[in-house]
Order: structure tokens, then sequence, then C-alpha cells
């Protein structure tokens, strides 16, 4: 019988998972990382007093993440500790009043009386929308995260039914469902953005995405106390327990193959490490691109899976703290429709972008020295692209245009504050995460490329490979790709069972 080796490429997230999930069903898992850090894109950077959080900064459906830990036998409240955050949101615009989110019924309701029109005309509309959402989010957590539902066949299998009687929206975008519902045009822009969580389009994805503000207005909004890393570092120690060998500094250079087989994987230094079962969380297409050097004719089958955006991660370091920012923001473009269609379908830089900022200080005082600002901006570009004529400098003009948009909102004297800065573009992104084509959430959730899907997490070609993290399903986002691993441990315990 096979002695069930798994070999797991990339320590993100979901290969942090699938490794964690494997080893508590009895088998023997180690871990490659080519960084010197586990973690992935949950990252974490300190430069003159000021802790960066390079990657994620939200962190939602703590269910998934205790699943995982429950898994191993243990509590995550041992390993990792949550702080609520309010507002969830802080919504900022150039010429009309800031709204902020909330889960309080009573503090939300005020939010809406800053909205021109009938007040109760606003909340009718709010709650009818929650109600959709909720929903939504019922309907696709039953099937497609309960279940793991891995493709379009498995998933019309499933919801034969919800489908033919239209209790999934599908056939509407997401936009055009929020705009049947909700009349107030910043209402409308707000809830468009919640697609950033998946770094895609609300013209393009489906109407069922709209399940993505029940994320934090059912099960909350959080930070991870002493730093989102912290997750990193709970997780690392787990698998420390465990007993999962974790190989930092360790380039994977190709996933060795015999017929319908993979059968290990070669370093860069040359050796070779024998395996049953081969784990990737390098992100599909780049893995059959570069590790496996498959043909054309069948990489070109994966085009569907396009790349979700990229952006520039501008980090700050202010020399005094802006009180006007929560510790979520969003500054929004006077044109959000014409932001989605410049990114998603022309691919080019915006000139007046839709921007995430994040200032955690206001949760986590030690992220910054007294009396200064710790703050991140993001804003959503399109992924690289071969003779796209964008370059280093249009990135850092980009990044004055995201200043620019702030100083506009309230943020007088931002620029001449600055005494810290760091400046992550999209190649950046590709080259430390080996991502496909600098992507930040993987693959781009459109109904009419892809049908909203990620990749499936297991190889057609391989009868022993498997994939996890954001380009597969259920997609990106932390809580997505923790229970990508889950999942993916599941099928191969499914297929591969140790007797």
């Amino acid at each position: 019988m096979s002695s069930h080796r798994v070999t797991v490429i990339g320590a993100g997230l979901g290969g942090i998972s699938a490794a964690i999930s494997l080893k508590a069903a009895g088998y023997d898992v180690e871990v490659f990382e080519k960084n010197g850090q586990i973690g992935g894109k949950l990252n974490v950077m300190e430069k003159d007093g000021f802790t960066f959080d390079l990657g994620p900064s939200i962190f939602t459906l703590p269910q998934f993440f205790q699943d995982l830990f429950e898994r191993a036998g243990k509590k995550m409240e041992d390993y990792v500790q949550l702080d609520a955050v309010t507002p969830h949101w802080r919504n900022l615009f150039e010429n009309k009043p800031t709204i902020d989110l909330y889960q309080e019924e009573d503090l939300m309701r005020q939010e809406l009386d800053k909205l021109p029109g009938d007040p109760e005309a606003h909340w009718r509309e709010f709650k009818a929308f929650l109600t959709y959402g909720r929903e939504q989010y019922d309907i696709v957590n039953d099937g497609y995260f309960d279940k793991g539902l891995d493709n379009l066949w498995e998933f019309i299998s499933y919801y034969k039914l919800k489908l033919l009687g239209g209790k999934i929206d599908y056939k509407n975008s997401m936009s055009e469902s929020i705009h049947q519902r909700l009349s107030d045009p910043q209402l409308r822009m707000i809830f468009e953005y919640f697609i950033k969580y998946v770094g895609s389009s609300a013209m393009d994805s489906p109407g069922y995405m709209n399940l993505m503000p029940m994320i934090q207005f059912d099960y909350g909004l959080w930070y991870v106390r002493g730093g989102m890393y912290n997750l990193a570092k709970g997780l690392g120690k787990l698998m420390e327990e465990m007993g999962i060998p974790i190989h930092l500094n360790a380039d994977v250079e190709a996933i060795e193959k015999s017929g319908k087989q993979v059968t290990g994987i070669r370093m860069t230094d040359g050796t070779v490490h024998a395996s049953d079962i081969i784990v990737s969380n390098m992100e599909v297409i780049p893995a059959y691109k570069k590790l496996l050097n498959e043909p054309i004719s069948f990489t070109r089958k994966l085009e569907k899976f396009a790349p979700a955006c990229s952006g520039i991660v501008l980090h700050i370091g202010t020399n005094k703290p802006f009180p006007q920012l929560a510790h979520h923001n969003f500054f929004y473009s006077e044109d959000q429709h014409k932001h989605f269609d410049t990114v998603f379908h022309k691919k080019q830089l915006p000139q007046d972008p839709t921007l995430y900022v994040v200032a955690p200080t206001r949760t986590d005082p030690s992220k910054a020295p007294e009396g200064c600002d710790n703050i991140k901006i993001l804003p959503h570009i399109p992924p690289l692209e071969e003779g796209s004529g964008i370059t280093h400098e249009d990135y850092v003009a980009l990044k004055d245009r995201c200043i620019d948009k702030m100083e506009r909102c309230g943020l007088t004297g931002l620029r001449e504050s600055i005494v810290v800065e760091d400046l992550l573009t999209p190649v950046d992104i590709e080259r430390m995460y080996r991502s496909n084509r600098g992507s930040i959430y993987g693959v781009v959730t459109d109904w009419k490329l892809n049908y909203g899907f990620k990749a499936p997490k297991t190889s057609s070609r391989y009868k022993n490979l498997y994939f996890t993290g954001g380009s597969t399903n259920p997609g990106g986002g932390m809580p997505m790709v923790v229970l990508s691993g889950q999942q993916c441990a599941d099928r191969i315990i499914k297929r591969h069972p140790v007797s």
C-alpha cells in the first residue's frame, strides 16, 4: 500500500490548511515554501517603528478558521485571538456625506438618515437588500461552501431545483441586482464595491455575489489581535505541534511526472523529493506552465480562469494622525462604472480609482509610533499584460493620484505628512508570490468567462495532483482559501484513503 507521502508546494493559507487537514487525517505531510516565512500573501513588514500588514487586512467568517483548528483537535482561541472592528467600513466621497457601515441596526439607521430623500424608504430598501443577500448566502453556503462543489456540473447537479426556480440570482449581474433593489446612488456604489473581496467587477460578477455583505453583517468583521500576521504565527505553531515539517527558502523548480501520475518535486538546487500525492498552493495556471511545463494546447483551455485584478499597494507612515479615517475605509470614484470598465475591460490604470484604505491603529495603536498614523492604500488595477505599455512610472503616477484623491476627500496635508513609504506593484506581487500575472485574489469572478467558478482542486491531467488557494474554488480571500485547503484535503481523503 502507498505510504501516502504528501508534498505541499507553498505555505500560503491554502497550503497550510490542506497540510493541517491531511496530517490530522493520518497522512505524512511535508511543506516546501520558497520564501523565508510562511503565510503567502499574509505577510508583514516593519519599517522605522511602523508595522505594515502587506497582505489581507480584513478577517471575516471565523467559523471556517475554527473548523480547521477543530480538525486538529484544537481550539482557535488558544492560537489566535480576534477583536471586533467597528464601524466595519467608512465610505468617503468627494462631494457627498461620509457613510459608515455598522452591524448594529440603530447605528446603521442613523447613517442612512444622512442620505437625501425619505429615511424610511432607505431603511426599507436596505433591510430588504440584506434579506435578499442572506438568501443568496444561505443557498451558496449550503452547497458551494459546505459541500465543496468544484465545477459547473457539480453545481447544476446539486442546485437543479433552485436554479430552475430562480432562487439563485445568476441571470443578473451583481450591479444590476443592486440597482433593482437600492435607489440611492451612494448605497449602490457601496454595495457594488463589496466585490473588492474577490478582486472582480460588480458589472461582470453574477448576482448571487451579493451574498458578500452578509459575510460581515451576519458574522462580523474582525482584526487579529497583535496584527494580521499573528494568524500565520498561530497556524505555524499548530503545524509545529503536529510535527509537519516546513522547509523555508525551498524553491520548487519542477513537478516530476510519469504518465498520468506526478512522482515528486525537483528543487532549484537539483534535489528531488519523491511523493505519492502533491498539493500545489502555487496558482493553477503558473503551476501547469512553470512547474509542469504543459503544452500550450492544454494551458489554453485554462484561460477562462483568468487572473483577478492586481493592485498597487502603498504603505505610508505619517507624522500625525488622520482622525477622518476609520480602521477600514473606501474612497469612491466619481464614476464607479467607468472605473470597473477601465480596469476590467480596457485593462488600463484608472484616472479616478476607488481606493481601499486601512488605518489599523484605530484598533491596534502599536502599529505606529505615538502621534503617527499607519495607512495602507490599495486601488484595484489590471494584472500584468504583455504589451500593455504600463511602466513603473505609470504606477508611481497612480500612487500620486491616490494621495490627491484622499486629500480631495478631506485628508488635507496627507502628502506632506509622509515620513515612511513603501510601494508594491504587480511586478513585485508576481515575484514574491508567483501569482498569475501579479493577481492578488486568484481567479476573476466573471459569469460570461467562467460562470463565477475558479479552477477545480483536482487535476484533470494527473491522478494524484491537487490544487488549493485563491485560484481554486471557492476563491480568493482568507476564509475562502482556508476552506479551499480543507476541501482539497477532503477530496484526497476520499480518493486516496489511509487504511
